[in-house]
C-alpha cells in the first residue's frame, strides 16, 4: 500500500479529517497518516462532523511531524498554507502536494455556523480526495 501523510499546523481538524476520509474511502490502497507542525488536540467539531458521515476519528490524537521524520511516504500533502511554508521537506516522498483548505476552527460565529463551516471543509476535503486519489491506480 502507498503511504500518505496530511500535514497542517495543529493536526486538530483539516489533516485529521483528511486522514479519516482517505482511510474510509481508499483504505484498501492507501495507508493514511496525519501530523501537525505545532500539534494541539483534535477539535470536537471535527470528530462530530466526521461521525455524521460514518467515520469515527474519536480515538485519534494530534501528532507532531517529528514522529514521522524517518518515515518514507509516497505522498506528503499540506492542507494549510502555514504548514506549506513551515513543513520540513520529506526528500523520500514521491510527491509533495498542497491542497489548502480553510481552517474551520478559526471561523467565528454561532455554534451552528461553526458546525456548518466544519461540514463545508469536510465536504471540500472529501471532494479533493475523491478527485485526486479516486483516479489513481
Amino acid at each position: 500500500m502507498k503511504k500518505v501523510i496530511f500535514i497542517c499546523t495543529h493536526n486538530s481538524a483539516r489533516s485529521q479529517m483528511a486522514e479519516g476520509l482517505l482511510r474510509h474511502l481508499y483504505g484498501d490502497k492507501y495507508e493514511a497518516f496525519s501530523a501537525g507542525t505545532s500539534p494541539t488536540e483534535i477539535h470536537l467539531l471535527a470528530v462530530r462532523v466526521m461521525d455524521e458521515i460514518g467515520i469515527d476519528i474519536s480515538d485519534s490524537r494530534s501528532k507532531s511531524i517529528n514522529e514521522y521524520r524517518d518515515e518514507i511516504f509516497d505522498y506528503v500533502i499540506t492542507v494549510c498554507d502555514h504548514a506549506r511554508q513551515t513543513c520540513p521537506f520529506f526528500p523520500a516522498a514521491k510527491e509533495n502536494l498542497h491542497a489548502g483548505f480553510e481552517d474551520p476552527s478559526a471561523f467565528e460565529g454561532t455554534d451552528e455556523a461553526k458546525l456548518r463551516k466544519f461540514r463545508e471543509v469536510r465536504d471540500e476535503t472529501k471532494r479533493w480526495i475523491e478527485d485526486y486519489f479516486g483516479r489513481k491506480d
